[in-house]
C-alpha cells in the first residue's frame, strides 16, 4: 500500500483550504500531510480509514484528523451521489493563542484528541453539517469565525469516538516526509517519460540498491510498481475527460499499449475500455 504525501496550498489570504466534492471515489488515494483535516461526507456509506483504525460509515461521516494521520480518502469506492466537504487547518492558525485564551481551551483539548482521530455521533453532524457546507460561499475572516463556532460544537459533543487508544504516531521522520516529497514531486513533474532507478536514487542521494530498499521500506511498494500506480490513477484521470486509451496510455509514460492493459488490469481490476465504458457509456 502506497502513501502520498500532499502539499496542501491554502489561500495566501486564508488559514484554511476547503476542498468541495473533490470527487475521488475512483481513486485509492492514501495519504498524509502536516495540516490537520476535518471531513464531512453525506450521501454515501463507505470505509472509514484513519492511522490503524478501520471501520464502515454509513450515511455520512465526520470526522476530525490530526497532524500527519495517514488516511484513506472517504469516497473511495462510493457509487452514490454524495456531497463532501473537506477542511484542511494549519497547525499554528491561532499561533498562541490556544494556550493563552481561555474561551479556546475546550478547542484546544480537541485539536489534542484530533491526534487520536475524532468520529462525531448523529446529534453532532446534523448540527454542523448545513454550516461545513455554506463556508465556501463566505468572505475569509467569516469563515474564520464560523469555523471556530464549528469547533465549539465540536468540542462540546460528549458521544464523540476516539479512533485510537492513544495519539497516532506516524514512522514517518521529518527527514523521510522531505524526501518522499521530492519524489512524488518529481514523479509528478516527469511520469510521462520513462524515468531511470539512477535518477530517483540520485534525487534521494542514495545508491540504487538503497533507493530500492528505502522507497520499498516506504512505500510497501518497488518504485516501479508504485510508478505503475501512480500512472494508472493518472490515466484514470485521462479517461474520465473522455481521451482516447492509446493518447492516454503514451500520456502516461506506458511504452505499449499490451503493457498499459496488462497494467491497468492489475491494479484496476478491469480494462481501460470497461473503466471507461462504465463511466461514459460507450
Amino acid at each position: 500500500m502506497q502513501i502520498q504525501f500532499e502539499e496542501i496550498k491554502p489561500d495566501t489570504e486564508s488559514s484554511f483550504n476547503l476542498l468541495v466534492n473533490p470527487k475521488l471515489s475512483d481513486f485509492f488515494f492514501w495519504h498524509f500531510h502536516p495540516e490537520l483535516e476535518l471531513i464531512y461526507i453525506v450521501g454515501a456509506s463507505g470505509t472509514r480509514h484513519v492511522g490503524e483504525h478501520i471501520s464502515q460509515y454509513e450515511e455520512s461521516d465526520l470526522v476530525f484528523i490530526g497532524s500527519n494521520i495517514p488516511h484513506l480518502n472517504f469516497d473511495y469506492g462510493v457509487k452514490t451521489e454524495y456531497e463532501e466537504i473537506v477542511v484542511h487547518i494549519r497547525q499554528d492558525f491561532l499561533g498562541n493563542a490556544f494556550a493563552h485564551t481561555p474561551e479556546l481551551l475546550k478547542i484546544n483539548q480537541l485539536f489534542e484528541k484530533a491526534k487520536m482521530g475524532i468520529a462525531f455521533g448523529r446529534e453532532t453532524k446534523e448540527k454542523v453539517a448545513e454550516r461545513l457546507m455554506k463556508l465556501p460561499s463566505l468572505p475569509h475572516f467569516e469563515q474564520f469565525l464560523e469555523i471556530l463556532s464549528i469547533f465549539q460544537i465540536l468540542a462540546n459533543d460528549e458521544g464523540l469516538e476516539l479512533l485510537h487508544a492513544n495519539s497516532f504516531e506516524n514512522q514517518y521522520t521529518h527527514k523521510d516526509q522531505e524526501r518522499m516529497k521530492r519524489l512524488y514531486q518529481f514523479i509528478d513533474e516527469n511520469y510521462k517519460r520513462k524515468i531511470d532507478i539512477q535518477e530517483v536514487a540520485n534525487l534521494s542521494n542514495l545508491s540504487d540498491p538503497a533507493f530500492c530498499r528505502y522507497f520499498k521500506k516506504m512505500t510497501r511498494l518497488t518504485f516501479t510498481e508504485f510508478l505503475n500506480h501512480y500512472r494508472i490513477n493518472q490515466a484514470k484521470k485521462f479517461l474520465l475527460l473522455d481521451k482516447n486509451i492509446t493518447e492516454t496510455c503514451y500520456d502516461c509514460g506506458f511504452e505499449s499499449i499490451s503493457y498499459f492493459n496488462r497494467t491497468f488490469k492489475k491494479i484496476t481490476n478491469e480494462n481501460p475500455l470497461a473503466f471507461k465504458k462504465r463511466h461514459w457509456g460507450k
